[in-house]
């Protein structure tokens, strides 16, 4: 997508809540994803990352996605940080709040709709918070589509208000299933969206890769999701991430970590 083509894009965001950027990222660096992810998943490292979520004494794993060359710039990676940057979306200064990273085997089920903005109780839509849905291997209408609900980000409602819904289809839903590798999904995080399930034929298709990163406004102080958050940050620093962007992985931004928010992410 060309850059006026994506400054067309940015302008509807407001209004709708996301913006599909079709091979927005470089070839180069899927590549150096693809093996990433793989190795994330077979290596178990996924799964470390996920318990220690879950169990009260699980200490922090000792691989984090932020670990991994490619991942870490992913999660700075430029064109992605000049578009953040737009004041239609999290503007001058922001801050990465998480990176999950997962291979779906081929088949794979939905998840009902629901939408990510962290605020405990949700009471406004003051300090945007954004996702990026990295489809590093794209996206077919077999391997099970993402459906957004445009405006539906400018509601205060509960992350699973709409979860009762199941993944059903929704009046005024957009559907996106089509996309080349390297594509991204830029939500505002509380849009509600679904996956739903692969069909019968996306057996044969092969996994769904799939790497979201969320990053928010500064200005506020935003619950954690992990509780090992500062261990992540710490190794962005280590690595230089941060470089020319001092807010980007800055510990200010962040409540203390709750043990009711446990979630396997």
């Amino acid at each position: 997508m060309s850059t006026r083509a994506i400054g067309i894009e940015v302008e509807k965001f407001t209004e709708d809540g996301f913006l599909v950027l079709p091979g927005f990222l470089r070839a180069g660096l899927v590549d150096r994803l693809v093996p990433e992810v793989d190795k994330w998943v077979e290596a178990g490292w996924r799964q470390t990352s996920i318990d220690a979520c879950l169990r009260p004494d699980a200490r922090p794993p000792q691989v984090m996605e932020l670990d991994l060359e490619a991942h870490g710039e992913l999660a700075v990676y430029p064109p992605l940080m000049d578009l953040l940057g737009h004041p239609d979306l999290l503007g001058r200064s922001f801050a990465f709040h998480h990176l999950h990273s997962d291979r779906r085997p081929a088949g794979g089920g939905g998840k009902s709709w629901h939408h990510d903005y962290e605020q405990r109780p949700q009471r406004d839509r003051r300090f945007p918070m954004i996702h990026a849905l990295h489809y590093i291997r794209g996206l077919r209408p077999e391997l099970g589509e993402l459906a957004v609900l445009p405006g539906s980000h400018r509601e205060i409602a509960e992350k699973d208000a709409r979860s009762h819904l199941g993944t059903d289809v929704l009046p005024g839903e957009v559907v996106i299933d089509d996309l080349p590798p390297g594509s991204t999904v830029v939500l505002h995080s509380a849009l509600f969206h679904t996956r739903r399930a692969a069909s019968a034929s996306g057996a044969s298709a092969g996994p769904r890769y799939m790497i979201d990163g969320s990053y928010c406004r500064t200005g506020t102080r935003w619950p954690q999701v992990k509780p090992y958050w500062r261990q992540v940050l710490a190794v962005a620093r280590a690595r230089g991430l941060d470089a020319g962007r001092p807010e980007l992985f800055a510990e200010r931004h962040f409540s203390e970590y709750e043990e009711a928010e446990r979630h396997s992410g």
